[in-house]
């Protein structure tokens, strides 16, 4: 990075979901309308009691209006749970087909943009031990209360791996790609987290990375069309989730570079990449984008 990159970069706004008590989003809320969408994958020890207190706390009051769970091909019983706890349950491979039948988060995520209809639309993790309805929470409070912001990213501790900053992979691979290529997002204490969300006016004019890239592809995209003015992180205060092995990160780190490494140069990373490891099964990873929702035919008059 020049001395002109580090005189570029600023400290992105931040706050903390202790900003925002339920009756402050409740009296700013106003005819806005909000949804909240769980994308989840063979997540049945945890996704009933996260819709249970989103439901309780956020879906009852009238904080969130629209609760819906993305069950990405799920083989366990994810969405039989997820219906009995409450949520809508959308099953990712019957949206949009056309589009493509395989899995991904970001796949998902990008689905969830046509099945749902808030002014608002917020995503977050399904993997959550020790649930808190402030991770999402926090996420909303800053879309409603504060001023010119269109997209909100949360941060947090986290206990399992508190030596580790924003995680192993955000330490090892996407804040140094992003040092290199976007310095000012570097500066988010952790880009891949999985609590965030946004405008739907702006949301549905960027393209969604089909799988583990999709958080920092967002990131780039939605800085490099809008600005860093439009951006707040959130201090969620602590979450807790299942330790992946450095195995099941592999993939995950591979999906984030080919994210950012296609939107510096489209033909540096082929559509196609494959980990390769010793005495493990090469692992094919797709490097597809899906378009913006906005462009979709149906989408603006969908039912």
């Amino acid at each position: 990075m020049t001395k002109n990159a580090l005189d570029l970069c600023r400290p992105v706004r931040t706050s903390t979901h202790r900003d925002y008590p339920l009756a402050r989003i409740l009296a700013a809320k106003g005819t806005t309308t909000v949804s909240v969408c769980l994308p989840a994958r063979n997540e049945e020890s945890t996704i009933g009691e996260i819709v249970t207190m989103l439901r309780r706390e956020l879906l009852s009051t009238g904080a969130i209006d629209e609760l819906v769970v993305m069950d990405d091909q799920s083989d366990d019983a994810t969405a039989r749970i997820a219906k009995e706890a409450g949520a809508r349950v959308e099953d990712s491979g019957s949206v949009l087909p056309e589009h493509g039948l395989s899995h991904g988060k970001g796949s998902a995520l990008w689905k969830s943009l046509y099945v749902t209809e808030g002014d608002l639309v917020i995503w977050c993790d399904s993997d959550i031990t020790e649930f808190g309805s402030r991770l999402v929470r926090g996420i909303l409070g800053a879309l409603i209360c504060e001023d010119h912001v269109d997209f909100a990213k949360g941060f947090y501790e986290r206990p399992e791996r508190e030596r580790e900053g924003g995680g192993r992979v955000t330490e090892l691979v996407a804040r140094p790609l992003l040092s290199l290529f976007h310095p000012q997002l570097a500066l988010l204490a952790q880009p891949l987290s999985g609590e965030y969300g946004g405008r739907r006016e702006v949301l549905e004019t960027l393209p969604f990375t089909g799988g583990y890239g999709v958080e920092i592809g967002l990131l780039i995209d939605y800085v490099t069309r809008f600005g860093i003015d439009g951006l707040i992180q959130v201090d969620l205060d602590v979450r807790h989730h299942r330790n992946r092995t450095l195995t099941d990160l592999g993939p995950q780190a591979l999906a984030i570079m080919q994210a950012v490494l296609r939107r510096e140069d489209p033909g540096l990373v082929s559509d196609m990449s494959i980990l390769m490891k010793p005495d493990t099964s090469p692992v094919v990873m797709a490097a597809n984008d899906h378009p913006p929702m906005i462009d979709v035919p149906g989408y603006r008059n969908r039912p």
